[in-house]
């Protein structure tokens, strides 16, 4: 596999299959966009809610340690 790291082992009919790191992000991407225009589309929520949201999180996850 071209000597990337192997981020996970597939076996897909029969055959075993080594999953780069980068396969695998750009998997996930094309995952989660799909779904995210799925749930657009349906008007289950919009554009700006998911973008709100991706704030929040971001906020929540990204925030600098307190000094003590």
């Amino acid at each position: 596999m071209d000597n990337k790291k192997v981020a996970l082992k597939m076996v897909v009919d029969g055959k075993e299959r080594d999953v780069s790191f980068e396969e695998l992000a750009l998997s996930n991407n094309l995952a989660q966009e799909a779904l995210v225009r799925l749930l657009i589309d349906k008007k289950l929520f919009d554009p700006q809610e998911l973008l709100e949201m991706m704030e929040k999180v971001k906020k929540e996850r990204y925030r600098i340690p307190e000094e003590k």
